[in-house]
């Protein structure tokens, strides 16, 4: 066989400084007509990494995963894995499989055949074939479910069923595509427990795609934020939610409430219609446009005693407002308050429910937090783009 025949069947010489298990995307791109889907996405997910590709509908996530698994051909850039250019190599010999939202699984098979389809085509030995299924089915804790008929599982365990079908080849990359997304929220939040202690056991790499920042934020290493077909942020969960890269990562991930208003104080401010909200000194220049973001768990709420001291005397903090609540929900653990500003504008506010005051609607009341916990963006840094909606809602 020539070695342009060797090249395109088998994909170029492998990388050495790229292991088993390694994803390498570089300046990848895809378009749909006019449409660019993926803009010159560049990523390198190390072996046995917990990956989520996070962002609204139409950020060219799942593009990108489909183009891992070999279902849609990059129009530019490179892909590799394990080291090896995988540009034209088909997705079945690839070494990599898929776990969809729809499960897909053979109704007429049982849970031990669909798990052991892969293996038959791939002509595996019996005895061979049948340990690797048991083992598989052990993974997931669905081996005493081996006889039964798909029809007869819950969504959680069919979805089980799919992660062992998955798994049983022990690829190098095991890619997900929203996979919880049909279960119901209990369920959904003990298979991401399930899921992150199943990927540490099989220590595959696992490239997840979610727009969940839940899921994204319990389960990853590393999460890459997406956004019109780029990569917003890479960073682990803590410094996402933490020290977003931008008010569009800020937004999207958790909530926040936003100031708009002229850059003071030297940028260690932001002097918006309902308060001037001080922040730790930025870049951004005095008299541009700017807006000051804090998460609502960060605002402390009391009722306005219209006493003559300063609102955030007690709190030794040197932001805060006065407003009327106009919404509060109980959520479990915390209490939520939709606090009014006026002229639309409106805060939420979050506190632990042992330590949350007794308020009411029409209640007038004072907010404050510190402005270490504010963050300060460019006003042409969209918060509003990727799903973020303000004023909020109970």
């Amino acid at each position: 066989m020539s070695s342009a025949t060797t090249e395109a069947t088998t994909g170029t010489l492998p990388n050495a400084a790229e292991a088993k298990g390694t994803v390498v995307l570089d300046g990848v791109t895809k378009r749909y007509g006019q449409a660019t889907a993926v803009d010159g996405v560049s990523l390198t997910v190390q072996p046995g990494e917990f990956i989520s590709l996070l962002g609204p509908s139409g950020c060219g996530k799942t593009t990108t995963l489909r183009m891992i698994a070999g279902f849609e051909v990059p129009d530019a850039g490179d892909i590799r894995i394990s080291g090896r250019s995988v540009q034209n190599i088909p997705p079945y010999r690839r070494d990599v499989n898929t776990v969809f939202q729809a499960y897909a699984l053979f109704p007429h098979m049982s849970v031990a055949e669909n798990v052991a389809y892969g293996l038959q085509q791939r002509r595996t030995p019996k005895a061979q074939l049948r340990e690797q299924v048991v083992e598989a089915l052990d993974l997931v804790q669905m081996r005493r479910f081996a006889d039964r008929k798909p029809a007869q599982l819950s969504g959680g365990q069919q979805q089980r069923v799919a992660l062992a079908r998955a798994l049983v080849n022990r690829p190098a990359v095991l890619l997900l595509d929203e996979p919880l997304g049909a279960l119901d929220r209990q369920l959904r939040e003990e298979m991401q427990l399930e899921l992150k202690l199943l990927q540490s056991r099989v220590g595959i790499t696992f490239v997840f795609v979610t727009h969940d920042q839940g899921e994204a934020l319990s389960m990853s290493d590393r999460i890459a934020i997406m956004r019109d077909g780029r990569i917003e942020q890479l960073a682990d969960a803590d410094t996402i939610y933490a020290r977003p890269a931008s008010a569009y990562v800020a937004a999207f991930v958790g909530q926040q409430n936003f100031f708009r208003g002229r850059v003071a104080e030297g940028g260690a401010a932001v002097d918006s219609p309902h308060a001037l909200v001080r922040g730790i000194r930025s870049e951004l220049g005095e008299g541009q446009q700017g807006q000051a973001a804090v998460r609502p768990e960060f605002v402390e709420i009391a009722a306005d005693v219209a006493d003559g001291r300063s609102p955030a005397d007690a709190l030794d903090a040197v932001n805060s407002v006065r407003g009327t609540v106009i919404g509060v929900a109980h959520l479990g653990e915390t209490m939520q308050y939709l606090v009014g500003l006026g002229d639309d504008q409106s805060l939420i506010v979050r506190r632990p429910t042992p330590e949350a005051p007794d308020l009411a609607v029409g209640d007038a009341v004072v907010c404050s937090w510190k402005a270490a916990s504010v963050l300060l963006f460019a006003s042409d840094d969209a918060a509003s783009a990727g799903g973020y909606v303000a004023p909020p809602t109970l």
